[in-house]
């Protein structure tokens, strides 16, 4: 039986409840005002100073950057061959450093060749410093989500061991990239007989890497968004953040990867530090639509807020 709707007012379909009960009341109105929102949101970001928490966190994972992918490839080098991880690494290095990915990889392999070097101060400092990028993010999203800090603070040794754990989380994920990456390279050397034809499958390969690379970045900002605000999320909100985040950086990598090719001359004028003037450009802008998409969902939930007040 269809359900029957209260005295005065009329039935409700599941598409309305759906979107209430997912993504919260508040998405009708980002619909019907989309320009609106997004307009409050960059209102709010530079009131919050975005751009300025953004080189913050931008400076900081410059430092962290490479002392965690030395600590990854060592760690999973003990169930992983060195070589594929190295290869993983520079594909998907490309996507948050476009250009770059080959000469932060030769340094990487420059270090990793003389391992044996590494005492345990090193690896003390190492583990350090590749924590940094995550204190100074999450410092960053406490401003972005002032309203949740003021509800409910975070146990300092919360936060303490909060970077450890993601770090260890992101191992993980990099260790199953790499694997499923290793089985989608060898589907592209298959080919498929059709019709008395040989079909190579070399492009589907491609496009599943490029795809699985695509759900990686998603997911990777989803949980960022899930992990570093004080409080619970809403999965549905991370997720709106997190794609938000997503298609930005996508557009503005493949912005960058053109504008390096083409039009750049970093190289005369930088010399030498090229290459580290280019990455850090390249987290910062990274940084900043990162930041934007915290801002989207905390500009999200004061719509919700507003939206649960009664008239």
């Amino acid at each position: 039986m269809a359900p029957v709707a209260a005295e005065g007012k009329p039935p409700r379909g599941r598409v309305a409840l759906f979107r209430e009960r997912v993504l919260g009341p508040q998405f009708t109105t980002v619909l019907q005002h989309p320009g609106a929102f997004a307009w409050n949101t960059l209102k709010a970001f530079r009131k919050n100073q975005g751009l300025l928490l953004a080189g913050a966190v931008a400076y900081y994972a410059l430092l962290s950057i490479v002392p965690l992918l030395i600590l990854t490839v060592i760690a999973l080098s003990h169930f992983v061959d060195q070589a594929a991880l190295l290869q993983t690494l520079a594909r998907y290095l490309e996507w948050l450093v476009p250009g770059q990915s080959r000469a932060v990889i030769a340094e990487l392999s420059n270090f990793l060749a003389h391992r044996e070097l590494i005492g345990g101060v090193l690896v003390v400092t190492m583990i350090f410093f590749s924590t940094l990028a995550f204190t100074v993010l999450e410092s960053a999203m406490t401003v972005i989500f002032l309203h949740r800090l003021v509800v409910r603070r975070r146990h300092f040794l919360a936060s303490a061991i909060l970077p450890y754990l993601y770090i260890l989380s992101l191992g993980i994920g990099l260790l199953l990239v790499t694997l499923v990456a290793g089985s989608l390279q060898a589907i592209g050397q298959e080919n498929v007989e059709l019709f008395g034809r040989a079909w190579s499958l070399h492009g589907v390969s491609g496009a599943l890497l490029y795809l699985l690379g695509v759900a990686g970045e998603i997911f990777v900002l989803t949980s960022v968004y899930l992990v570093m605000p004080v409080g619970r999320l809403r999965v549905s909100h991370a997720l709106i953040g997190g794609v938000t985040a997503a298609v930005l950086w996508e557009i503005t990598r493949h912005v960058l990867v053109w504008y390096f090719a083409t039009l750049s001359q970093v190289s005369v004028v930088y010399g030498s530090m090229t290459t580290a003037i280019v990455v850090l450009l390249s987290l910062e802008i990274a940084a900043t639509l990162l930041l934007l998409g915290a801002q989207v969902i905390s500009e999200y939930e004061r719509l919700g807020r507003t939206a649960a007040k009664p008239a």
